[in-house]
């Protein structure tokens, strides 16, 4: 049963994973390069990691020809939005939000790999649908 812990929890992990490939990495590498270790971390931990997800975009009842995609699904339940950039800005987050709204996700992580502290560059955003969920 999906609850608010386990969402949670699953989220702690992946910042962990976040964590360990920084370490590994540090900054100033390319977006792609952090993804792919990020993935391996990921899929070594035994989660389902769905990369470049399709959004199909639906506007006034009708599916539009062009689709979002995620950077990263784990679990087919947290999406993970990652940068490799200078300086985080506000569109990120309106970003991931977005993301999280048209897919009915309860959870996400914005994390920006090029900085001194990662942890410092990890962004959580839950939704209404995470507040839906039991606490336990």
């Amino acid at each position: 049963m999906l609850t608010q812990k386990s969402v949670n929890d699953l989220s702690y992990a992946i910042v962990g994973c976040a964590i360990e490939v920084h370490k590994q990495l540090g900054p100033g590498l390319l977006e792609s390069v952090y993804k792919d270790c990020f993935i391996e971390e990921l899929s070594a931990l035994g989660f389902i990691v769905i990369a470049e997800k399709p959004v199909p975009l639906e506007y006034k009842g009708r599916i539009l020809q062009h689709s979002l995609r995620l950077d990263i699904l784990v679990n087919e339940i947290i999406i993970v939005e990652i940068k490799a950039v200078e300086q985080m800005i506000p569109l990120y987050q309106a970003q991931l939000l977005s993301y999280l709204k048209l897919t009915k996700k309860p959870k996400g992580l914005l994390i920006n790999f090029n900085c001194a502290n990662i942890v410092k560059q990890i962004v959580p955003l839950v939704t209404e649908e995470f507040s839906k969920l039991p606490k336990e």
